[in-house]
């Protein structure tokens, strides 16, 4: 494929773009471009074909360029192309809500639609506030979160980050929250799977409940997995201790499984790769294979009948809602998003996968410079010290790129999720080009 003139001639307007969790100034004086995609890979302007090894950004388990999706999208756009959801409903939604629901744990039943996992948060967090306010208890509005969380990048969601730079640059919260330790330890570096260590770290919610009175937390929120981060797997008993803490003081549980739903586990969602069923459930990305952003909140349906019948019949009983709530178009790509991965089961796919991945991963322990290698079922993480290879990681990201792999980097964190349609050779390959490019960090920085 030759440069695409077209491609070139638009990146004039690259100057007045503002990315996101980028660092622009620099980005712009060498900035990575990818012009199109198909399968496994993307394609830069020039030709160069690079693996994908994060999906997108955990979005695209079943790879680029589904035609069976990009039909369902087209059919959907000239049937129905868009109708608010306040006051009215559409078939596609129904057909949506039937495609999550029999993936979700048989507890929760309720689904609310919005468009992004971080709205998705901000639902979540707005239920269990008026959850405890019907049920007389409205004093309940302080969240338990974690240390190093990613629950988005709405307010609500930067209240409940324990990452400090999504949080140092806002002013204080909106949100009443407080953290729980993290959940990495010395004791399970370079372990793959849960770690052996560390389950008691969860008794950090009892402290907190009992420091600021039971009568004031409305939920405890956690990422099954924390991904974004650098993807810490909980340790063995954790979340099971979780789950008994929040039942013994009537606290919410809330999993974010923006980025652990829809397979990246070898199960439907976390919840019940780890046998642990949360009150709430937030999810997007793989919701539509990344082809139109959308997300969901499921809720067990006693929380939802608590708050339906407190109102009387003709008022609106929750007072939030986005305009593309349901958006037609997003609920055609969810259902043939759905279908896809069932048809070619892609979730028993990455169940067979991971060993294979995760072998061949952590061949890189203890190698020089880096730090620390974890994982689980598809999504794992590399940590490099910069100062060992000589560049921190959007450093290593960008040579990555220039060696043919696109992985997804928080910190000195290469995250790795690659689609479940991926060959042995192609997981091969993104162990091999991570050990190339630390290897030659360490060559030029020695």
């Amino acid at each position: 494929m030759n440069k695409s003139s077209n491609v070139i001639d638009a990146m004039a307007g690259l100057e007045s773009q503002w990315l996101p969790f980028t660092p622009n100034r620099a980005f712009k004086q060498d900035p990575i471009v990818f012009d199109r995609a198909e399968g496994n890979y993307y394609f830069t302007p020039e030709g160069d074909k690079v693996l994908d090894g994060s999906s997108g950004l955990f979005t695209t388990p079943a790879g680029h360029g589904r035609r069976e999706i990009a039909e369902a999208v087209r059919d959907q756009i000239l049937r129905l192309d868009y109708t608010s959801s306040f006051l009215r409903s559409h078939p596609a939604s129904w057909g949506a809500i039937l495609a999550v629901s029999r993936l979700l744990p048989r507890e929760l039943r309720q689904i609310f639609f919005v468009n992004s996992g971080s709205e998705a948060v901000d639902t979540a967090v707005k239920i269990a506030q008026q959850y405890h306010r019907c049920r007389k208890e409205a004093s309940r509005t302080m969240f338990v979160s974690r240390e190093r969380a990613y629950h988005g990048s709405n307010l609500s969601g930067v209240a409940l980050s324990g990452i400090a730079s999504n949080r140092r640059e806002f002013g204080a919260p909106l949100l009443p929250v407080v953290h729980m330790r993290h959940t990495w330890l010395e004791a399970n570096r370079y372990q793959p799977g849960q770690g052996r260590h560390g389950a008691e770290l969860a008794d950090d919610l009892r402290r907190l409940i009992q420091l600021h009175g039971t009568e004031n937390i409305a939920a405890c929120i956690v990422e099954p997995i924390a991904g974004s981060c650098g993807v810490l797997a909980p340790p063995v008993g954790y979340l099971e201790r979780l789950r008994e803490i929040c039942d013994e003081f009537g606290v919410l549980l809330i999993f974010d499984e923006v980025i652990c739903g829809f397979g990246r586990t070898g199960a439907a969602f976390a919840a019940q790769a780890f046998g642990v069923t949360p009150d709430l459930m937030t999810m997007a990305k793989a919701i539509t294979n990344g082809i139109v952003p959308m997300g969901a909140v499921a809720v067990k349906p006693e929380i939802y009948r608590t708050i339906a019948e407190s109102a009387p019949t003709l008022r609106t009983e929750m007072f939030h809602g986005y305009t593309g709530s349901a958006h037609p178009v997003a609920c055609a790509a969810c259902i043939a998003a759905q279908e896809i991965y069932e048809a070619e089961g892609l979730f028993a796919r990455a169940a067979q996968l991971s060993e294979p991945f995760l072998k061949s991963l952590f061949q890189l322990s203890g190698a020089p410079g880096v730090v620390d290698v974890r994982g689980y079922g598809m999504l794992a993480a590399v940590e490099i010290d910069p100062a060992v290879i000589g560049g921190d990681g959007y450093a290593v990201q960008k040579k990555l790129v220039k060696r043919g792999l696109h992985l997804k980097v928080t910190g000195n964190n290469l995250i790795v999720a690659p689609p479940f349609t991926s060959s042995s050779q192609e997981l091969d390959f993104i162990a091999l080009r991570i050990a190339e490019v630390c290897q030659a960090g360490l060559n030029t920085n020695n």
